[in-house]
């Protein structure tokens, strides 16, 4: 569903920084101005948040178009809930969801 571009997911194409191989992880990703904003639900200690900060980047395919990713930044609660549709940023905000990032 992710890579057609269907349903709430986006991938994060990214290269293991130990492995050197190609993965793909599917993530909800909000559009911001600035680019993409995703929820570290699990903490910046998932391999695949390290393995794009490792590689200073990644590819980012969002509704079936890829987009080159090459800088990745802390981002405000506020600004991160914010980006997502209204329902889920109710669901962000009733789990105390607060670690962001804009990719």
């Amino acid at each position: 569903m992710a890579r057609a571009g269907l349903g709430p997911f986006s991938l994060i194409r990214h290269v293991g920084r130990k492995s050197g191989r190609v993965y793909e992880t599917p993530v909800i990703l909000a559009r911001d101005v600035d680019g993409f904003v995703a929820e570290l639900t699990y903490g910046d200690k998932v391999n695949w948040y390290r393995n794009v900060v490792a590689a200073a980047g990644c590819i980012v395919v969002y509704r079936g178009k890829e987009y080159r990713i090459s800088q990745i930044e802390p981002c405000s609660a506020e600004r991160g809930r914010g980006a997502y549709p209204a329902p889920f940023r109710q669901v962000l905000r009733l789990l105390a969801r607060d670690e962001f990032r804009l990719l």
